[in-house]
């Protein structure tokens, strides 16, 4: 399948609603003392982390039958299905060590990748009441919705276009990882008249700057496609790039890397 078929309006809706509902089952454990397990590449994981894998998976099936999902805790045991041009890219809790930590700045991911592209994506906030979506370019969206275990959005307020800003003349508006920032961020930073900085956690970076509250976020360090995709979509959506180093586009599904990604650059009006 080179790309979805269907009604786009249709799976955004369906994406979002998935995304609530793993948000929901992720704050039934938020307050209270889940246990931590180890994987493999010695990032936590939680049964928070598997429950939501759990409502995904399932309904992204039904809701979008012949396009396989590759999720991040199914890779981790080795369940990576086979996929062509068009798949889903879901990390069902980004930012585990924020979840831990108890400070919010987790999400639930959920991404449609067109030949290479990040072409729809979900980043639900639940601890923050936050859901970022986009359908395409111009068509990024912010609403506010706090959880619910339908998935119903019928009692958020409507929501809102959001679009990249244009940074101020008096200098840009960082944000980077609060778990991840190293001495190679602050140095490609130095490159920069940097007049503020943020800290956040998971794929909020991407949607900050995407909404206008920053400028550019800057990764060094090792993500997985699953991290970024989504947070990629919406900026995208909002008018702004991801790109590595060099300025080539940031690309998905590359198997030979095993679905890591090269250091990039989330910019927002950034030129």
């Amino acid at each position: 399948m080179d790309s979805f078929q269907g009604d786009r309006d249709e799976l955004i809706n369906a994406m979002c609603r998935i995304a609530i509902k793993a948000g929901a089952a992720i704050m039934d454990h938020y307050h209270t003392d889940v246990a931590v397990s180890e994987k493999d590449d010695k990032s936590p994981v939680t049964a928070a982390d598997q429950d939501a894998e759990d409502i995904i998976l399932p309904a992204l099936a039904d809701a979008a039958p012949g396009i396989p999902a590759v999720s991040e805790e199914a890779a981790a045991v080795g369940n990576t299905p086979e996929f062509g041009n068009t798949f889903f890219l879901v990390d069902p809790l980004d930012g585990t060590r924020e979840f831990l930590n108890k400070n919010g700045e987790f999400t639930v991911n959920i991404a449609l990748v067109e030949n290479g592209t990040p072409t729809m994506g979900v980043v639900y906030a639940p601890a923050k009441d936050r859901l970022f979506y986009a359908s395409g370019i111009g068509e990024a969206y912010e609403q506010q919705v706090k959880v619910n275990h339908q998935g119903s959005r019928e009692d958020a307020p409507a929501p809102v276009r959001i679009s990249v800003r244009t940074p101020s003349p008096e200098g840009l508006t960082i944000i980077a990882s609060r778990s991840h920032r190293d001495h190679k961020t602050d140095e490609y930073l130095s490159m920069y008249n940097v007049k503020d900085f943020l800290a956040a956690g998971s794929s909020l970076k991407f949607c900050l700057v995407a909404a206008g509250e920053a400028d550019l976020y800057p990764r060094h360090g090792r993500t997985m496609e699953w991290d970024t995709a989504a947070g990629h979509a919406v900026l995208a959506g909002a008018g702004g790039s991801v790109t590595e180093l060099d300025g080539t586009p940031l690309k998905y599904g590359k198997t030979q890397r095993g679905l890591d990604n090269p250091f990039f650059i989330a910019k927002g009006g950034v030129r």
